[in-house]
């Protein structure tokens, strides 16, 4: 068995703030404790993109999720929200499909809204 430490496991965990109540303060803490035990990275909701960024420290990295949490935004939405969390400093992007296209075994719509 390996010797691995919970520092190096710590390295590699998102440390996340996605509730529908979620505030500023919220946020900065979270930064606050993942620059701490240098987390892979926070992750928060889309309005908070820019405040994260200015706040993170060394490797720590800026994910957001786009059309959280049931994915029904159109294409063209996730498409400008995407782009929006780029410009405000994102370093990673997670996107929720629209699961009604998937509940509906519509897989070329996924695909394509996917690419």
């Amino acid at each position: 068995m390996s010797d691995i430490s919970i520092e190096k496991i710590l390295t590699s965990v998102d440390h996340t703030a996605l509730s529908r109540n979620a505030t500023k303060e919220d946020i900065v803490r979270l930064v606050q404790e993942a620059n701490a035990v240098r987390a892979a990275s926070v992750c928060v909701p889309p309005c908070y993109v820019a405040l994260a960024k200015s706040l993170v420290k060394s490797d720590v990295k800026v994910c957001t999720v786009i059309g959280f949490p049931n994915g029904y935004n159109t294409t063209a939405v996730k498409a400008y929200e995407t782009a929006e969390a780029v410009k405000e400093g994102a370093d990673e992007i997670d996107m929720v499909i629209n699961n009604n296209l998937l509940k509906e075994g519509a897989w070329d719509a996924v695909r394509e809204e996917i690419r």
